[in-house]
């Protein structure tokens, strides 16, 4: 391989990964907690775009189960929006052949 080959395989991962990380912005994941009570929909860039709480699981006297609840279905969105960044990054590095590269480490 030589460095013309190497600088357009770089040039090409670059286009790619531009356009999976456009991609993921544009990409919403659902997590929810408390069997469907607190649901959050996040885009695969971790930006929160919704939260929804089922107006029965609001009791003033329960407010620390309901916050704990929100916490729960956030952390898991923002999971599963990690997960599917590493699984398009990776597959980009991996798809062009690079060797010692079989994923972008770090990514998350």
């Amino acid at each position: 391989m030589n460095i013309g080959q190497i600088a357009k395989m770089a040039q090409q991962m670059q286009t790619q990964m531009a356009q999976a990380q456009q991609e993921l912005a544009e990409t919403t994941l659902e997590a929810t907690a408390g069997g469907g009570a607190v649901r959050v929909v996040i885009t695969g860039a971790q930006e929160v775009r919704n939260v929804e709480i089922d107006p029965s699981a609001i009791d003033p006297e329960e407010a620390e189960m309901l916050q704990d609840l929100v916490l729960s279905a956030v952390n898991e969105a923002i999971s599963r929006s990690k997960e599917l960044e590493r699984e398009r990054m990776g597959s980009i590095a991996g798809g062009m052949g690079i060797p010692g590269m079989p994923g972008l480490p770090g990514i998350g």
